[in-house]
């Protein structure tokens, strides 16, 4: 069962990840995940099978250089939007 169903943040966070160049074990490690569980529970929250606290969360966007905002973005226009802004 997904903890996740309709929310925009696996998407979003794939997207980020994948801009960045950063490989899902990469990312974990660098947000502090420790290092034999960190592949395996970005690939969950990226499948929206789990949902990361909010620490978490701040944390993947200031590595991904995306402001929270966006991870829960549900339109795609509104997301590029909030990207442009940042940027």
């Amino acid at each position: 069962m997904k903890t996740n169903d309709e929310s925009p943040f696996p998407k979003r966070l794939k997207e980020a990840r994948k801009a960045k160049g950063l490989s899902q074990k990469q990312l974990g490690i660098l947000a502090g995940i420790d290092q034999f569980a960190a592949s395996a529970r970005m690939n969950q929250y990226e499948k929206g099978v789990h949902a990361p606290d909010f620490k978490t969360v701040k944390a993947l966007a200031d590595i991904l250089e995306v402001p929270t905002a966006y991870l829960y973005c549900i339109e795609d226009k509104l997301a590029i939007e909030i990207l442009d802004f940042m940027g």
